[in-house]
């Protein structure tokens, strides 16, 4: 039986709503062959509760309470709050962070996120929105710095190229998510300086405007991925650090790709040549640092 907290319909067995989405839809290496072998499961446990409460809230025909109440039912799996298998893949990850002894805060985290991911379609500046992706990104990389057992020196470091990939991610992404969910993750305040409006997201390709505003958005990203660039030498671990080096090369890329090339259109993303080729870069640029 489904916990009260979590939804109505006793009839469900589970509280998922897979998307298909997988880490080959990832725009970085998701438990690659960098990271020890004896850690891949744990990562790939992580990476599986993620993906789901992610769906959970991208799902567009669960209203937002009805979101609010499913996450709140993984959290509880996650905090050992309830045994409903409904929310499976919580009570897996949970048990995979005590055998590795890491802190449950960073699956709250994303909690935290993805519920304002139900209720928050709009970010007034950079502030705001990096607030959220303080939330919905950096306790990844905290989570791959702890439990390769890494210190917490490495934390801000690894926040910037966290947060870096997710404003990537949303400036790929900028038209379908307001065609879909109707979120604008282009910060207000720069929007309304270009007088720009969310509807510029519904054009076929982007507006002199809304370019001024990506660009901004870019060259923050920028900044983030420049303190991100110190994180493989503050690394202990030599597969971690090839590994951050390796995501840091995809993202720079993809910036650079999104300066000249136009979103609206179409999605920006690497081809399998440009990604490989970051992957060989950064597992050298990794290998030097050490």
């Amino acid at each position: 039986m489904l916990s009260k907290s979590a939804m109505t319909d006793k009839s469900l067995t589970t509280a998922e709503t897979p998307s298909g989405k997988g880490p080959g839809d990832e725009n970085f290496p998701v438990g690659s062959i960098f990271l020890p072998a004896s850690l891949r499961p744990h990562v790939a446990v992580f990476y599986a509760y993620a993906r789901a409460i992610d769906d959970v809230a991208d799902n567009p025909i669960l209203t937002p309470s009805e979101k609010v109440q499913r996450l709140e039912g993984f959290e509880d799996a996650v905090r050992g709050k309830n045994d409903d298998p409904a929310f499976q893949k919580g009570h897996a990850i949970r048990k995979s962070l005590i055998e590795c002894g890491v802190t449950v805060q960073h699956c709250c985290d994303l909690i935290i996120a993805f519920k304002q991911d139900a209720t928050k379609h709009r970010y007034e500046d950079w502030s705001e929105l990096i607030d959220y992706c303080n939330h919905s990104a950096a306790p990844v990389g905290r989570y791959l710095l702890d439990v390769h057992g890494e210190e917490p020196s490495g934390y801000p470091a690894s926040d910037a190229l966290c947060n870096a990939l997710q404003v990537i991610n949303h400036l790929q992404d900028c038209s379908d998510d307001y065609k879909t969910m109707d979120r604008v993750y282009l910060p207000t305040e720069w929007l309304t300086q270009e007088k720009v409006t969310p509807d510029a997201l519904n054009n076929k390709y982007t507006t002199a405007g809304l370019r001024v505003v990506l660009d901004k958005c870019l060259d923050a990203t920028d900044d983030l991925l420049l303190k991100a660039k110190t994180l493989p030498n503050k690394l202990k671990s030599k597969r971690l650090a090839m590994e951050s080096a390796t995501i840091i090369k995809i993202a720079c890329k993809l910036s650079q790709k999104l300066r000249a090339d136009d979103p609206i259109a179409h999605r920006v993303e690497l081809n399998k040549i440009q990604f490989f080729s970051c992957c060989v870069s950064g597992f050298f640029v990794g290998l030097k640092n050490r």
